[in-house]
């Protein structure tokens, strides 16, 4: 029998915070999740839902407030999903961070005794995002722009996004006001029609050099003229302008035809001294200054010494590869998708690094034939997606033991996960450091140092 029912509205403490934002308070043991809510809060909620294990709540009425609640500046906060916690001070959330990954480690990854440091985050946690993307669509009539609500389609309008860059919110608002006008029709999913999707933004912090990508149903764009003159005029210092072509039904924002329209082809930007190339579908961080701060301290753990040859499995275009390329005497590269690797070459061509090697493949396959080819690592460096390491991966590490790993994690669940598999077969964790990549959001990046094991 649970303790509460739908529509019961009750008084309840606050203990904890899930992954995606939310409070919890616990009736009697029976978790409920509270949307706005913060630990360490006695709230009045009313209850919504109830599944066997956990329910969800409403949140009515604050009776004692967190110290680290604040206002959320953001207009659309309650609405857009692109961050979870504006309303938690960046202290309240440099806190919540660093119990997110310890808990993960310790209960997940049975690793209580491993020293998990203080987040390292931003001095100004806003404004920080390099690439924006930027949904359109028809309302009651209206062009909307803005980011995707929670868990749906739906967009949130806005004409400012105070995370992205004051140029992309020029774009944003430039473009939406003025799309009827240039007889753009916005896409609308559900019916597949319309013309303009996306409008994709991105900065390179070094230069300075802006490149917006219009991505589109047709490859036919009558209006491109008129779009190019009033991109320029919103943002002069843009320097590529570009024409994705994805005809598909479907939510995955780029299609397969990229065409130049105006300027160049790829913008330039720099993390330390590397410099890179990037193109309208490169992957590439998207918060430079934190970048810095994540691969400076892959580079701390990797303690290379000028001697070692470091392979860097789920490469992308090369970002830490070449940070490491830097001190190692040599460093190969491995990532499933094949332009990324091009753009990866072209990038250590740019920067005179001639001790790479980048493969495109499954790490778990190529990296086993590399060992085969008498090509082993004395360093080990894997990023992985959110889902963390592919089973196969592991067992290679296991199997080749290089004697150190550094794991650069974006989800900490998996990264705890994965160094459980790695202790069990004789690696030993040293340390964890987080890292805030995406401030006002649950997010959050951690490095982990490994050692085999005498």
């Amino acid at each position: 029998m649970k303790p509460v029912n739908k529509n019961d509205r009750l008084l309840v403490h606050v203990e904890d915070l899930t992954h995606d934002g939310a409070g919890v308070a616990k009736v009697e043991g029976y978790p409920l999740f509270i949307h706005g809510a913060l630990p360490g809060e006695d709230v009045h909620i009313h209850v919504l839902k109830t599944l066997k294990s956990y329910g969800f709540a409403k949140l009515l009425e604050i009776e004692n407030a967190s110290p680290f609640r604040v206002e959320a500046p953001c207009p659309v906060f309650d609405t857009c999903g692109g961050c979870q916690i504006q309303h938690l001070s960046y202290e309240g959330q440099m806190t919540f961070k660093r119990k997110l990954v310890r808990d993960a480690i310790t209960r997940i990854g049975k690793l209580p005794d491993v020293p998990v440091h203080p987040v390292k985050g931003m001095e100004n946690p806003w404004r920080y995002r390099n690439k924006s993307q930027i949904p359109f669509g028809m309302e009651d009539g209206r062009v909307v722009a803005g980011f995707y609500q929670p868990r749906s389609h739906q967009i949130a309008d806005t004409d400012i996004c105070i995370i992205q860059t004051p140029e992309a919110d020029s774009i944003m608002a430039g473009i939406k006001h003025k799309l009827t006008e240039m007889g753009i029709e916005p896409y609308e999913e559900e019916t597949h029609r319309g013309q303009l999707r996306h409008v994709v933004v991105r900065k390179a912090r070094a230069t300075g050099e802006i490149m917006v990508v219009l991505v589109t149903k047709k490859k036919k764009f009558p209006q491109a003229a008129e779009a190019l003159k009033l991109i320029q005029e919103l943002v002069p210092e843009t320097v590529s302008i570009v024409q994705n072509v994805n005809p598909e039904k479907t939510n995955v924002i780029f299609g397969d035809e990229t065409i130049t329209l105006w300027g160049k082809d790829v913008i330039e930007d720099q993390i330390g001294d590397v410099r890179f190339e990037i193109s309208a579908r490169s992957f590439y961080q998207i918060n430079p200054e934190q970048t810095e701060v994540l691969y400076g301290q892959a580079l701390e753990y990797a303690n290379l010494t000028g001697n070692e040859t470091v392979i860097d499995a789920y490469c992308g275009i090369g970002t830490i590869s070449l940070f490491l390329a830097q001190r190692a005497k040599f460093v190969m590269g491995v990532e499933i998708v094949p332009p990324a690797i091009e753009d990866a070459k072209r990038n250590a061509e740019l920067n005179g690094l001639s001790n790479t090697l980048f493969e495109a493949g499954p790490a778990e396959q190529v990296i086993p034939r590399w060992y085969k080819e008498g090509k082993k690592a004395d360093v080990l460096v894997v990023d992985p997606p959110r889902k963390g390491c592919d089973e196969q991966l592991l067992q290679t590490i296991l199997k080749q033991r290089p004697e150190r790993v550094v794991y650069v994690s974006c989800n900490p669940a998996t990264l705890a996960r994965d160094l459980r598999i790695l202790e069990d077969g004789g690696y030993r964790t040293q340390e964890v450091q987080p890292v805030d990549m995406f401030p006002q959001s649950t997010h959050c990046e951690a490095v982990a140092w490994l050692q085999l094991a005498e």
